[in-house]
């Protein structure tokens, strides 16, 4: 087991439109994805790995799969992406031919070990629709593969979140049987965290006694329409990805998730000055 701490960064929603396009006219998803790369690169130190948690195009189409693997060619990161709402199974298996697919056909479940750490990326996608459902390969899978190293942590990944967050529209189109998972993870205590995207902004709960969490988008965010006052709505907020900080130790160490702001901001600068006092 290492020293140090394992850092995967996660982002999620990166609605790659065709070059020069902008997401629902407004958005320039490319160029939020320039800068994410950019301080994905920067951050020190580097994570160990980069999951993206859906919706990695928006249409979908092989041009918008094309572009965003240009887009993603700086990254000097490993990386593994799950399918969205917004994706394609068969397009995206296609741009990625070499990620470790646990299927011949069908759901793009993998398992990706990280010092230490198993990463398991489950396909919540269902094709044509918003919502999201676990297909019973894809839990016949999680289950056999929590089973076969009960001494090594966990962390899940899929694109829908298994709880209803408060947001009337995006409420309606969540993971559709989250009973299932929640009776796989409460076998198998060595899962450590649910990271889901989908809605764009950062959520904590708790969900079959283990934390999960919604990464923010690196381009816009989902109205937090609470009272269902507006029409499904977004906003162009504060980007940021999440970074699952996971310290070994006993009972499957301890996981820790910051959220990373994205952009240029001043500092960091000392407390203290030479002389030890505070400034």
């Amino acid at each position: 087991m290492p020293s140090k701490p394992v850092l995967i960064a996660q982002i999620s929603d990166l609605h790659i439109k065709p070059p020069g396009a902008l997401a629902y006219g407004r958005v320039d998803t490319a160029k939020a994805l320039e800068r994410c790369v950019a301080a994905l690169n920067a951050f020190e130190p580097a994570p160990d790995f980069v999951v993206i948690s859906g919706d990695l195009v928006d249409t979908p189409s092989v041009e918008e799969y094309d572009y965003l693997k240009r887009l993603l060619a700086p990254l000097r990161l490993l990386f593994a992406g799950i399918p969205g709402n917004h994706d394609s199974r068969e397009w995206m298996r296609a741009a990625f031919p070499a990620a470790s697919y646990a299927h011949a056909t069908g759901p793009l479940d993998q398992k990706i070990e990280v010092n230490g750490l198993d990463l398991l990326l489950l396909d919540s996608s269902v094709a044509g629709k918003p919502h999201g459902m676990l297909e019973p390969a894809t839990l016949q899978w999680l289950d056999a593969t929590l089973a076969a190293a009960v001494d090594r942590p966990a962390l899940l990944f899929l694109h829908h979140p298994p709880f209803k967050g408060g947001i009337w529209h995006m409420d309606r189109q969540d993971l559709f049987n989250a009973d299932e998972l929640a009776g796989i993870v409460r076998r198998h205590p060595r899962v450590r965290l649910i990271g889901c995207g989908h809605v764009h902004r950062a959520m904590l709960t708790a969900f079959a006694g283990i934390p999960v969490t919604l990464c923010p988008a690196p381009n816009h965010a989902v109205d937090l329409d609470l009272g269902q006052l507006r029409e499904p709505s977004f906003k162009v907020e504060p980007p940021a990805f999440h970074l699952h900080t996971w310290f070994p130790g006993q009972d499957f160490g301890q996981l820790v998730t910051h959220q990373v702001p994205i952009g240029q901001f001043d500092g960091p600068h000392p407390f203290f000055g030479p002389d030890g006092k505070l400034l």
